[in-house]
């Protein structure tokens, strides 16, 4: 009879399977729990990590937080910091003015074919918001220029003391195809003399400005984006504010030093008569805080240094 052989296979061969066989499981199931607590963690309504995220002009207020990538730990760097940046280049008619006789600037802003733009969106109110101040964080000014056809922008301007003072044109401008870019430009403006520079006041929480005291909550960090709340007092008590350029205050940041620019909106209503921005600050250092508001139609703007350690 010839040999028959058995189709149960032995116990040897039986426990190697089954050793394999709970090692697959074993590695199936980590990695289906590891999917899990990724979903957990993110969620349908987590925010996305996509560095190219672009908000349309005049959104509300809101906090992109922290970049979480690159070098750049506390945030996105300052504007103004560049004659040219994403592909414009602000491109002034004349750079010196003397000094505390009224002028006129004029500038183009123009693309990565120099060619003059001549679209730009409106953004609180107005196409182009240009702030000067002198080097030393002294005489700043929040003018508007009004553009020609050719795309030429013009505005009278007195720069009152000798120095080199900066330029900030800050703009959203509109391309061919209808995208939209906001930037900030900055160039130095001379007004020849003697210079006496000025030391930067300490850091303070409260100032009088106009017969109105103006004080502010908040600690600015680096790293995180924190609200600053504002209050405007009159004779009377809390002043009435009013919209200016559609807001009820617009704040202007500058780095001492570089002059690095931050310009930050307001939330869209009062809170207790009290204005609030959300401020996120790219370094330690000194900044001059600058905050325009308007009561019965005239526009003051109050000023603070802030240090951030």
């Amino acid at each position: 009879m010839p040999d028959q052989v058995s189709a149960a296979p032995d116990r040897g061969t039986l426990r190697l399977a089954l050793v394999v066989g709970g090692l697959v499981l074993a590695v199936l199931l980590g990695f289906g729990l590891g999917r899990l607590n990724t979903g957990a963690a993110t969620g349908a309504g987590a925010p996305s990590l996509a560095a190219d995220h672009t908000d349309p002009p005049g959104s509300a207020p809101h906090n992109h937080g922290a970049m979480l990538s690159g070098d750049h730990g506390a945030g996105a760097e300052p504007g103004g910091l560049s004659v040219s940046s994403a592909g414009y280049t602000l491109a002034p008619l004349a750079t010196e003015f003397p000094a505390g006789r009224p002028g006129q600037l004029r500038f183009q802003v123009r693309d990565a074919q120099r060619r003059p733009v001549t679209r730009f969106a409106v953004v609180h109110d107005k196409p182009m918001h240009l702030i000067v101040v002198r080097r030393d964080l002294t005489g700043y000014q929040h003018l508007h220029p009004s553009m020609a056809s050719d795309g030429t922008w013009s505005v009278p301007l007195t720069l009152a003391e000798p120095g080199v003072w900066r330029a900030y044109a800050d703009f959203t401008a509109v391309a061919d195809n209808g995208g939209q870019t906001a930037v900030t430009l900055g160039v130095d403006l001379v007004a020849p003399g003697a210079y006496q520079p000025r030391a930067l006041p300490g850091a303070a929480t409260s100032t009088t400005v106009d017969g109105f005291t103006v004080g502010y909550q908040g600690s600015p960090q680096v790293g995180a984006t924190v609200p600053l709340t504002f209050r405007i007092d009159g004779a009377g008590g809390a002043a009435p504010l009013e919209r200016y350029l559609g807001a009820y205050g617009h704040l202007v940041a500058l780095r001492e030093g570089d002059l690095g620019y931050l310009h930050v909106h307001p939330e869209p209503e009062l809170a207790d008569g009290q204005v609030t921005f959300w401020v996120t600050v790219p370094g330690p250092g000194r900044y001059r805080l600058f905050l325009d508001f308007q009561v019965r139609a005239e526009v003051h703007t109050a000023e603070f240094t802030l240090t951030v350690p």
